[in-house]
């Protein structure tokens, strides 16, 4: 089968990784204005709409160039990635428990919970949804 689009394997990690953050961006603005309006979470200064988008698209687009360099360890390189990528999540989760946002103890945590989710949303988008959509051929044909 004959790849239509000329794209190298580093531009398919890249704009693999770049869409999935693009997707992950918004569910984490989702997850953001949901939980601030159940919860009633007033301060902005850390996690706010800009520190969002530009956060992690910025990090997806680091994490694309990492899973092209992962793959080019053949066999092992992916499950290195994903496995690291989710022991890192699992490690920034247990680290998020012990923040301490405020002297207010509910001001402290409620930040937890929504730092816990974004670390979450973003530590199974990179994970799972990079790996999985970058051999997708369907996302391949109609997306990249």
């Amino acid at each position: 089968m004959e790849n239509e689009n000329m794209q190298t394997p580093f531009t398919r990690a890249f704009m693999t990784a770049l869409f999935a953050g693009i997707i992950t961006s918004v569910i984490c603005l989702i997850y953001n204005g949901i939980y601030r309006d159940e919860t009633g979470l007033e301060p902005t200064d850390i996690i706010n709409v800009g520190s969002i988008i530009f956060g992690v698209n910025i990090l997806f687009l680091l994490l694309g160039i990492i899973f092209y360099f992962m793959r080019l360890l053949k066999g092992t390189g992916e499950m290195i990635y994903i496995a690291g990528l989710a022991l890192l999540t699992a490690f920034l989760s247990w680290k998020a428990e012990g923040v301490v946002r405020s002297s207010n103890q509910e001001v402290t945590v409620a930040f937890r919970g929504l730092l816990l989710g974004i670390i979450l949303i973003i530590g199974v988008s990179a994970s799972i949804a990079v790996p999985v959509l970058f051999h997708n051929r369907r996302f391949e044909k109609n997306i990249l």
